[in-house]
């Protein structure tokens, strides 16, 4: 039976499961560039923007105030190893880097929890989910001449707009998350990215595959991801030879009502057998677990992060370090989860302890 964590515990814990992964990502995402190493590592940033997000801390300021704290510095202190903490100004020059540190974290926490048993990868879903931007809208018209018009104040120039089937027209910013969807299995996040709105699925979707552990077998996808070229990158090597995976993907007709015929070519042929199988009963079975899967994970994500109305700030560097972290976050509720032994992603409790 799972058991429930002491209050007061949780933190701790969740630091030291969190260091060495952020180490490795830093590792293997070296700073470029000139200019002398930093004296405060990426990771021990990385740590401190994971820990405020944790404790919903929305604004920067608001983050540091917190990690300003004498009994959270020594929590942090003890768990990290690393006791030499930032000034404000370091906190927020370096909050808007951290996103690539959490992107290349997250891909190597998913294959931890693979390799621990806490979720199974052999059917994936991925999705993009749309959050809408703080301040006014900044209406199409006025942002293609460039112009905020006169009394609209805190308009954040770096969102866009963006439609989605869920969300409809939004100004603001996404998330686009590879989860795991098989059945019996937690819903855990193994890849993700933060862009604009308007940043395009079959493009952003396309490093995400190339990141998939090895045991994928499945990925299943809503029909904005529909393309030949990501459902060949899936299916096929290098040397067009079978992968022996399969991208499950309604056809997006583009709203054409007298779509030009297909040429008939090896790329159709391979896209005959996809609608084959798709249409099939395993296809139709292994596809239905996209609505039970990554669907309600992004609402349920933006609920647990109060995501649900806007994002926390204005600018895209900093919301993709805020999206991530609690991306990467949400990732170590699920796996301290288990180690307590609770088979499920039922998280919020965690959080509720810190």
């Amino acid at each position: 039976m799972g058991t429930r964590a002491t209050a007061g515990t949780c933190l701790e814990a969740l630091v030291k499961m969190a260091a060495p992964l952020l180490r490795e990502a830093e590792r293997r995402c070296p700073r470029t560039g000139p200019g002398a190493k930093p004296e405060i590592p990426d990771w021990l940033i990385g740590t401190l923007i994971m820990v405020a997000v944790l404790k919903r801390r929305k604004s920067k300021s608001a983050q540091f105030r917190f990690l300003s704290d004498k009994t959270a510095r020594r929590t942090i202190a003890t768990a990290a190893g690393c006791d030499d903490f930032p000034s404000r100004s370091t906190f927020f020059r370096r909050y808007k880097r951290a996103h690539r540190l959490f992107r290349e974290a997250i891909r190597l926490q998913g294959n931890k929890a693979i390799a621990e048993g806490v979720a199974d990868a052999e059917v994936t879903a991925v999705d993009k989910s749309l959050i809408a931007a703080r301040g006014p809208l900044w209406h199409k018209r006025d942002r293609q001449a460039g112009r905020i018009p006169k009394g609209l104040h805190g308009v954040d120039q770096e969102s866009s707009w963006g439609f989605s089937q869920h969300d409809g027209w939004v100004q603001g910013y996404s998330f686009e998350v590879v989860v795991t969807a098989t059945a019996g299995s937690p819903v855990f996040p193994l890849v993700a990215s933060a862009d604009t709105v308007s940043a395009k699925e079959m493009q952003t979707c396309r490093e995400k595959m190339a990141a998939l552990p090895e045991n994928v077998h499945y990925v299943l996808a809503d029909s904005g991801y529909d393309s030949n070229e990501l459902a060949e990158q899936v299916e096929y090597d290098a040397d067009h030879r079978r992968t022996g995976r399969r991208f499950l993907c309604p056809e997006n007709r583009r709203g054409s009502k007298t779509a030009t015929p297909e040429p008939r070519d090896e790329h159709h042929r391979r896209r005959l057998q996809r609608r084959k199988f798709l249409k099939g009963g395993t296809g139709k079975r292994l596809y239905a677990r996209r609505g039970q899967t990554i669907e309600p994970f992004n609402d349920w994500f933006k609920g647990l992060f109060e995501l649900d109305q806007t994002v926390w700030h204005r600018g895209l560097d900093n919301n993709r370090t805020q999206l991530l972290a609690a991306i990467f976050a949400y990732q170590l509720l699920v796996r301290y989860n288990h180690r307590r032994g609770n088979e499920n992603g039922q998280v919020k409790w965690i959080m509720d302890c810190l």
